[in-house]
């Protein structure tokens, strides 16, 4: 099934000259990395801090969109410029998921809004990912099926927050939307599962 990290390398593309500057400026991928998941925290910290206000939530959709280029930067300057390393291999994966955290949970705060289903859908969303790297311990490569990865719950879930923040208020719409993205996450697990098992009985 396909999702939107299938427009990954269009995305990279037009962002190569800028990743050639930054590594000319002798910007790391394990800072643009790091900086990604501060981002992340910061955002969500605004949310907590504000609960009842609508501003952080329109912050929300412009930071994914930002953490998503920040995401693709940190791939490139490892792969392309000679920067992959041990250390990068776990920040890159433990500052996703992190940051999905950071940035997820602290939308169960506003009111309205089932506090157990953003949890639910951050805690299937933390075990995707978790599925997607077990695969390479059976041997199968890091496995990014969906229809659930991470671009995806990144724009249904900043759907969800500008939603809000535009003035909508939560309700069974909110309610709905936080259900399909538990069978999606759902879904992504099991597909994952499988075609890691698949790849390995090749």
């Amino acid at each position: 099934m396909g999702t939107i990290y299938d427009l990954k390398p269009r995305f990279q593309n037009l962002l190569r000259p800028q990743v050639q500057k930054l590594a000319d400026r002798g910007i790391t991928a394990n800072q643009v990395t790091i900086s990604a998941a501060i981002l992340s925290a910061l955002t969500g910290g605004l949310i907590l801090l504000f609960p009842a206000h609508q501003w952080p939530l329109l912050l929300v959709p412009i930071v994914l969109f930002i953490r998503m280029a920040l995401n693709a930067i940190d791939g490139m300057l490892a792969r392309e410029h000679n920067m992959q390393s041990s250390l990068g291999a776990i920040l890159n994966e433990l500052g996703d998921v992190l940051s999905d955290a950071a940035l997820y949970l602290p939308l169960a705060v506003i009111e309205g809004v089932p506090a157990w289903l953003i949890v639910a859908v951050v805690v299937l969303a933390i075990c995707s990912e978790m599925n997607g790297v077990v695969a390479v311990q059976i041997g199968a490569g890091r496995r990014y099926d969906g229809p659930f990865g991470k671009s995806d719950r990144a724009f249904l879930l900043g759907l969800f927050a500008l939603l809000i923040g535009c003035g909508l208020p939560p309700g069974w719409w909110s309610t709905l939307l936080l259900v399909v993205m538990l069978i999606l996450a759902v879904l992504t697990i099991r597909n994952r599962s499988i075609r890691a098992l698949q790849e390995v009985a090749v």
